[in-house]
């Protein structure tokens, strides 16, 4: 949900780092795109009705809408401020009692909900219908007492929470619950449903509560059976999660979750690989090169990096936070640590692979007396997953990264995936290439509003590959640590005097080992801006497998190169030339039995910086409230044409003058009856949304 684009300031990542929300750190007062904030026509529309229904209490994201089979919208209540009203002070996820959503197409079964504009309707969840009712609320004593809802804990079983571990954390433990899928507990169950809950932090978690329905058509949880999924060994041995956002169910009946890994950039926002190869690093070089640094959040937030990234901020350096945790997770041991911030002494016994992470999370195999089985799907790419949508071939898969400079893509699996073993799924990865037809015929300085244009998409594809494939090609990078940054990348080695020694000294002793340190780490990180991580797939490696893939096409590349695509989607789509220009793609969702004919909804959050750029393939005038596309589904699934059918406000008239619209987008949800939920990302970012995110419901077809 939450990415910090071009125009963040450098605090927000500090606090992020520092274990905050990143929700109103502060921002920039203009975008770094050269195109100017101006009044765009049709900005904002909406092709059909769209009414408000919901607000959520002040500083908290609309997040997870599910709508259950009788008509009862449920969603989470993300990152409140804690003075707010109540309950409602406190992260967790709820329905709204007494109301259910009549499901026959319009928007006649709710009264639009007045906005905002008052402290008392700003501290607490409201509705036009029905009161919003917790099933649970985050840390939660679940699991016999074992466990706290939302909260990941080390092997030995020890809470990972800022109380408990020095460092860097992203977000608070179970301040942030997110995605929502109820998935039916199956004949002879005492329950009625399993509802599944994303917690966007790092460590990330999945929680399940198993829920039970009353005869006067009320929910009840049961938190003394509910588990937190990243503790059990299905999603450990996997190297467990991270920053679990939105995510979906499939046709087949289980939960995806989208980890939301901002940290893979390896370059930042428009660059290329090819563009560090040749020229150096420095201003170019994105926050995945430095996942095995230690203390690996300083390289976004802190002075001396200026020198070596030419004052560029790095893009995805916020998301290092948790990363150290991560390692804590899977068993490391803490290492010597500040209040509020981690040491230069590097971990060198358990480090997370940053290939392990980035990915959609499936569970199956799910029962009430044993967790779930949990999947990677590798092959379906690797990036800042907001959402997939699963469709109902079960071969073709859509989804969005979130953040600047991001993609939509495409995967479609060989043969049906519930037909093969999950490690054998296997299929072909596809990127976007966008055509703005009204901009190609045009002169060159005219623009256009996106209200009036049509995208065309073609898609690229960049590769074949399985699960078990990529599985394998992502072990080969398990044991890489903290010390190997070093090891690799200075050559001074006097850094391990604190390294291998229990105890490093006091006094002058410790000052000198940690200035060796340091001199070490300086040394570590200009070569790095400049070279690239040799811990992990080269910059070369990159740059090779996009020439070969020009020469041979993407079945013709070396096998040493097959895993590039897949393992460093977002980068390898840039170096092909795909569209990767997508501003915080925060929303993609189809009707459950949607199928040719129907729609695919697509929410980008913000249509600004590449989107607006000239050199870019869009091209067209900003609109800083976002845009909804839709695109319908062909023959075979396939989508090729995206239609705006609502258009936020370009806030050139200040946010008052657009208090009915929607604002920033961020999930899309598509209803049985086809109506779409959509929620706002806003949090009053720079006074240019409510003060309070709403949830609105768009009817495509209101009656006239």
């Amino acid at each position: 949900m939450v990415d910090l684009n071009r125009r963040q300031l450098v605090s927000s990542a500090v606090a992020a780092a520092l274990g905050a929300s990143v929700v109103g750190s502060g921002v920039a007062s203009a975008s770094a795109s050269e195109v100017p904030e101006t009044d765009t026509p049709g900005a904002p529309t909406v092709r059909g009705e769209l009414k408000r229904f919901a607000n959520t209490a002040f500083g908290a994201e609309v997040t997870g809408p599910y709508v259950f089979g009788d008509g009862t919208l449920l969603f989470s209540n993300q990152h409140p401020q804690e003075n707010n009203q109540g309950e409602f002070r406190n992260p967790g996820v709820g329905y709204f009692s007494g109301f259910q959503f009549e499901l026959d197409g319009n928007n006649d079964d709710f009264e639009e909900l007045g906005i905002p504009n008052t402290q008392a309707k700003q501290t607490r969840i409201r509705s036009s219908a029905g009161e919003y009712t917790y099933l649970g609320q985050g840390r939660d004593v679940v699991n016999g007492g074992a466990e706290l809802l939302g909260v990941a804990q080390t092997p030995d079983g020890t809470d990972i929470t800022l109380g408990n571990f020095e460092g860097t954390q992203y977000g608070a433990a179970a301040t942030n619950p997110d995605c929502n899928q109820v998935v039916d507990a199956g004949e002879g169950s005492e329950y009625d449903g399993f509802l599944y809950t994303n917690w966007e932090n790092s460590p990330g978690n999945v929680s399940r509560i198993p829920l039970t329905g009353t005869d006067d058509g009320e929910w009840e949880a049961d938190l003394e059976n509910a588990i937190n999924l990243a503790n059990t060994e299905s999603l450990r041995s996997l190297g467990g999660t991270r920053i679990n956002c939105y995510g979906d169910k499939t046709p087949w009946g289980t939960m995806v979750s989208s980890e939301e890994n901002y940290a893979h950039p390896r370059v930042t926002f428009t660059n290329t690989v090819g563009d560090i190869v040749e020229e150096g690093g420095e201003g170019l070089t994105g926050a995945c090169q430095f996942w095995n640094r230690p203390n690996p959040t300083e390289v976004g937030s802190f002075e001396w990096f200026d020198e070596y990234n030419d004052g560029v901020y790095t893009q995805g350096a916020f998301a290092l936070a948790g990363v150290e945790f991560l390692a804590y997770y899977l068993g490391a041991e803490q290492v010597d640590q500040d209040a509020g911030g981690n040491t230069l002494e590097p971990i060198g016994d358990v480090y997370p692979n940053p290939y392990r992470y980035g990915y959609q999370l499936e569970f199956r195999e799910q029962g009430e007396d044993q967790p779930p089985t949990a999947i990677k799907h590798y092959v379906m790419g690797r990036a800042s997953w907001e959402a997939p949508d699963f469709q109902n071939d079960n071969r073709t898969v859509y989804g969005c990264s979130d953040g600047d400079s991001k993609g939509i893509y495409k995967f479609v699996a060989d043969e049906d995936m519930t037909t093969v073993d999950p490690m054998e799924i296997a299929g072909t990865l596809y990127a976007p290439k966008i055509t703005n037809d009204a901009a190609n015929v045009a002169e060159s300085d005219a623009r256009f509003s996106p209200a009036d244009v049509d995208l065309e998409v073609e898609w690229i594809p960049l590769g074949s590959a399985s699960n078990a494939e990529c599985e394998a090609w992502i072990a080969e990078y398990d044991d890489v640590t903290q010390e190997d940054y070093l090891e690799a990348h200075a050559e001074s080695q006097g850094w391990r005097s604190i390294a291998n020694s229990d105890n490093p000294g006091k006094g002058k002793g410790k000052d000198n080992a940690q200035e060796k340190l340091q001199e070490a780490l300086d040394e570590a990180d200009r070569e790095v801006v400049e070279n690239g991580n040799r811990n992990y797939i080269t910059n070369e490696e990159i740059v090779e497998w996009a020439e070969q893939w020009e020469w041979d096409g993407p079945d013709g590349v070396d096998e040493e190169l097959r895993r590039v695509p897949f393992l460093e989607t977002r980068a390898a789509a840039k170096e092909i030339g795909a569209s990767i220009e997508f501003n915080k793609a925060e929303g993609v969702d189809s009707r459950d039995d949607a199928g040719p004919g129907e729609y695919v909804y697509f929410g980008i959050s913000e249509f600004n910086d590449d989107l607006a750029d000239e050199t870019g393939d869009v091209r067209m005038d900003r609109v800083d409230g976002g845009v909804v596309y839709r695109a319908e589904l062909e023959a075979d699934y396939n989508v090729s044409t995206l239609e705006p059918v609502i258009v936020g406000p370009d806030f050139t008239d200040g946010p008052d003058a657009a208090n009915d619209a929607l604002r920033n987008i961020d999930n899309v949800y598509v209803m049985d009856d086809g109506r779409v939920l959509c929620c706002e990302d806003g949090f009053d970012e720079s006074n240019r949304s409510y003060p309070n995110d709403c949830l609105y419901v768009y009817d495509p077809n209101p009656a006239t």
